[in-house]
């Protein structure tokens, strides 16, 4: 199987806790692996680790995207990641997007990858065939 085809998420805190993450991370990517750092905001959040970690995509938590039009500062936390992302030349992807308003707010932003509800539920391989029509 062609390595681009894979994505490996992590998180913040997985990275912190191996010794040897930033070699083996740097290893998968430099076989063309792609890897996502996962709830990006809710663990240690280090600025310093961001831009030496050899991630190419930021997933924003779902504990932020939850509150869009309820609270400020989940949204100018968000804006800040986006603006940081873009900086950095890295994809977003926005977990647990449940509603149109959320989308709008999050494709307002530039974010290029929406993950929940609003989509779709997560589906058993077999139902996932089926629907799509995959042998």
């Amino acid at each position: 199987m062609d390595p681009a085809f894979l994505k490996l998420e992590i998180t913040e805190s997985v990275v912190m806790a191996v010794g040897n993450a930033f070699n083996l991370l740097d290893r998968l990517r430099n076989m063309g692996i792609t890897l996502s750092l996962d709830d990006f905001g809710t663990g240690y959040s280090s600025l310093s680790y961001l831009k030496m970690l050899p991630v190419q995509q930021l997933k924003i938590d779902q504990s932020f995207v939850s509150g869009i039009g309820k609270n400020q500062g989940d949204e100018a936390i968000i804006r800040s990641v986006m603006a940081l992302a873009q900086s950095l030349d890295f994809e977003v992807v926005a977990e647990g997007v449940e509603t149109e308003e959320q989308a709008a707010f999050l494709r307002h932003l530039g974010c290029q990858k929406l993950q929940g509800y609003l989509h779709g539920r997560a589906v058993a391989p077999a139902e996932f065939r089926a629907r799509w029509s995959i042998r």
